[in-house]
Order: structure tokens, then sequence, then C-alpha cells
């Protein structure tokens, strides 16, 4: 597919594309538990769990597109509300999926619900969102020789303050410190640059303004949202250079290995360090 954006491409579709994506930047580095193997291992293995039925129904609730939200019936429940683990509720589960359906309980219905409706009260969040008004925009282009895609969450026309993206993450813990924990385990900067990159690849224009929404999961629903600085985004600008690298390497060896099998001798973090003197000055 030639450079540019597109609105209203299918999930099904946008993401069965072969494009490197933001997920598969952070698949192919090992600063994310990933590499070349794990990356080729995803292609044909897609991610399904219950955290990321949850969320992936908040997103739809909250941006009003993407998979529709379907309950599961009493037959797929056990008396205490939980989905069974039997052979008939998971043939049932896979159906519903390949309908392009997200299966939920209805005890996390009511948690989609209520994160939902918390982040769309919010009085920062929900005027992000109306002024980044297109949903799910799919965009695509070339980066160092390396095709690339990229989904925005909401995304903005030109307005007087340039254009304007955020991206909506549920989790546990949405606050400054919490988050930024989540940015440094998930790779939510390296997400960021090759989005802004992959879109100023595709039209010649910066995104001038991205935001992370953070909603949990718990009650009350807690809603923050957060952006990072440009000394996060420069070093996460290297680590997704290198993931391309890595990339177009697999790509023209035909090779995708794995953990490199030399012998490596660990180093002893400075917490045990830490923790070694202290109990040496107790005894």
């Amino acid at each position: 597919m030639s450079a540019g954006i597109v609105h209203g491409m299918p999930d099904t579709e946008y993401h069965s594309r072969p494009e490197l994506s933001s997920t598969g930047l952070r698949l192919l580095l090992p600063q994310y538990k990933g590499s070349p193997k794990k990356f080729r291992y995803a292609q044909s293995h897609p991610r399904t769990s219950r955290v990321f039925d949850v969320g992936s129904a908040v997103h739809s609730k909250v941006l009003g597109v993407g998979a529709g939200i379907i309950e599961y019936p009493d037959e797929h429940l056990t008396p205490s509300g939980n989905v069974s683990t039997k052979a008939a509720t998971v043939a049932w589960e896979q159906e519903q999926r390949a309908a392009g359906l997200i299966p939920v309980s209805p005890a996390e219905i009511e948690r989609v619900d209520a994160a939902a409706e918390a982040v769309l009260a919010h009085e920062t969040a929900a005027p992000i969102l109306e002024v980044a008004e297109h949903r799910e925009v799919s965009v695509f282009a070339e980066l160092d020789g390396v095709p690339v895609r990229a989904r925005f969450d909401a995304l903005s026309g030109e307005t007087r303050r340039g254009v304007i993206a955020s991206d909506l993450k549920s989790c546990l813990d949405a606050t400054k410190a919490g988050f930024e924990r989540s940015v440094s385990k998930w790779g939510y900067d390296v997400q960021e640059v090759h989005y802004e990159d992959t879109y100023n690849a595709a039209t010649g224009r910066p995104i001038n303004e991205f935001y992370f929404i953070a909603v949990e999961l718990t009650p009350p629903f807690e809603v923050a949202v957060h952006h990072l600085p440009v000394l996060w985004r420069e070093s996460a600008r290297k680590r997704a250079a290198q993931a391309r690298a890595i990339f177009r390497e697999c790509m023209e060896s035909g090779k995708w290995p794995g953990y490199d099998p030399m012998i490596r001798e660990l180093d002893m973090p400075a917490w045990r360090m830490y923790e070694d003197d202290d109990e040496l000055e107790v005894v």
C-alpha cells in the first residue's frame, strides 16, 4: 500500500497487513522481552486474554468504533458468574472472535461501561477526544526502507494547535509514577514515536500534540492524561530505529533468530547491593 491515511479500515484487515507496526517494533526488541523469533511467532498466533478483551471493549465503548461486544450467555457461565472453561465455551468464544466480536462476562460489561463513562466525563480527556475527532485512523508509510503502519485511536485534522493525537490505555495504575512504569515496561514511548514518524512520513506534517489517556479498570475508575517529554521520545526513536534495522535484516536474510546463544555473566542489581549493605550494618 502506498503512503497515506485510510479512514474506516476494518480491524481484521489492518492487523493482517504485512507492514511493521508499533507492536511489531516492540516484539523485535530485547528491552521488551522480544526477539525476531517471538515476532515471527506472533504473526501466526494472535494474542488473546481476558484482560486484553476488557481493554479492547473499553476502547470500543469510548471511541464508538472497533470490535463489537457480546455478553457470555448463561450456559457459558459458572454458578458464580465466572466464564466457564469447558470446551463448548471455548468453541463459542472462537466463533465470536471470528465474527469480529469481543466476548465479555456480565461483570466485565459493568466494568467496561463504568470505565468508558469515566473517560467521557473527564474534564481533560473528554475535550482532547472532541478535538481529535477521527477514530482508529490507519496510516501507512516507509521509514528507513521499511514499510510501516500505525493506527491512531483518535486523531485530529489541522487545528489552531496543529495535529493532535491521543491513545487510550486501560491500566491498573494511572498515577504519574504508575504510568511511567507502564511506559517503560510496555514501550509506550516507542509506540508514540512510531506513530509520529509514520504520520510525518505519510503526510509531510508533524503530530504537534500526543497524549496518553489512562483509565484504571477498578472502581472508582480513575482517569489521567499523560504526555511524554522530548528526552524520552528521543530515546525511544533510537529503539524504534534499532527495531527497523533488525526487521530489515531479518527480511533480507530470511532468518528470525531467538535470544543470543552466548553465555552471559549477569550483573547484580543495585537494589541487591544496597540490601546487602543494610543487612551488614544491622549485624
